[in-house]
């Protein structure tokens, strides 16, 4: 099993993607990992998330559980913090960066935070990894689509982020680093859902930047998929992207009123914001290939390329704003995904 005895570490591991991925790994789907670590620098969240195990441990019979004081283990730190980040690593045969900066606003008002999370903290992983010659076997770096052809700091920073771990892998041999690239998360923390949801229920108008505006959706599970798939599979180097669908947010919104009586409220696009998102570039497509049920960007260091691409792999760039869900697409992707209220 890919897991099975393994020691891994998860940045960011109080986040949405942090938790979804806590709960899978716990399942026991990819073996029984000898130590699961969620390292974050928010001490109330991982209080309530381990009170939240504790309370599994008493509730049920699964092995697992029984022995969660053993497996599960928290360390509140920074990757901005060196000698914290330091601490985790030593302790780890596989990490995934879940760390970020993440809000487009906030980025654009404060981009010297999102480069030392983004860009800063990630170059602390690989630099422990390389100075203290750490056997860690795959690291694992979460990016998004905004890192794609990028318009905005958040964006900027996570295209560092995706090249800083792809060199990484001249520079700490010993070590795989892959990475991942998707889309919004239908319920992830400051995603436009709940705050639909939270307009709903207040009789609120739900507000749009734009009627126009699109978006790749995927759930917090498939995000996970994604990075089980990447372990798994991933060459050094490469970027596993999902192959998912998206939708007008306009749509998202009338979908979610339903037959209720709240009105759409458009506010203007915010700082930063893009019409519509790239998971592949143009540029992309010609170092680009498919792999069962995702598509893959090669590593853009030739001396870490393992494959050639004859053709482009799709006629054009793979944008949010191409092959639309219908209304009732999106209502049963809803609908699957438990987000109707």
């Amino acid at each position: 099993m890919l897991l099975e005895n393994k020691r891994i570490l998860i940045t960011g591991g109080t986040g949405s993607l942090g938790k979804t991925l806590v709960r899978r790994i716990l399942s026991g789907e990819l073996g029984s990992p000898k130590k699961l670590t969620v390292f974050s620098r928010d001490e109330a969240k991982q209080h309530f998330m381990r009170l939240d195990y504790l309370k599994k441990k008493v509730s049920t019979d699964e092995i697992i559980y029984s022995k969660i004081d053993q497996i599960l283990d928290f360390i509140i730190g920074d990757i901005r913090d060196y000698t914290s980040i330091t601490s985790a690593l030593r302790k780890a045969d596989v990490v995934i960066n879940a760390a970020a900066l993440k809000q487009v606003p906030a980025c654009e008002y404060f981009p010297t935070q999102a480069v030392q999370t983004n860009i800063l903290g990630v170059e602390n992983i690989i630099r422990a990894i390389d100075e203290l010659e750490l056997n860690i076997e795959t690291v694992v770096g979460v990016s998004t689509d905004k890192a794609c052809k990028p318009v905005n700091v958040m964006g900027m920073t996570k295209a560092i982020q995706e090249r800083l771990f792809i060199q990484a892998n001249i520079r700490c041999p010993r070590t795989r680093f892959v990475g991942v690239r998707y889309g919004n998360v239908l319920v992830s923390r400051g995603s436009i859902i709940p705050l639909f949801h939270e307009q709903i229920k207040n009789g609120e108008p739900l507000t749009i930047t734009s009627p126009d505006m699109t978006r790749f959706l995927l759930s917090l599970d498939q995000a996970v998929d994604i990075v089980f798939s990447a372990i798994r599979y991933a060459k050094p180097g490469e970027t596993y992207i999902p192959r998912v669908p998206s939708a007008r947010i306009i749509d998202l919104a009338k979908a979610l009123i339903g037959d209720r009586k709240n009105e759409i409220k458009v506010i203007g696009v915010r700082p930063g914001e893009k019409m519509h998102e790239i998971l592949i570039s143009e540029e992309e497509l010609f170092r680009s290939i498919k792999r069962n049920e995702y598509y893959v960007v090669l590593p853009i260091l030739p001396s870490l390329q393992c494959q050639e691409v004859d053709k482009p792999l799709l006629e054009k760039e793979f944008s949010s704003a191409d092959d639309l869900l219908s209304m009732d697409g999106l209502i049963k992707l809803l609908e699957k995904n438990h987000l109707m209220v």
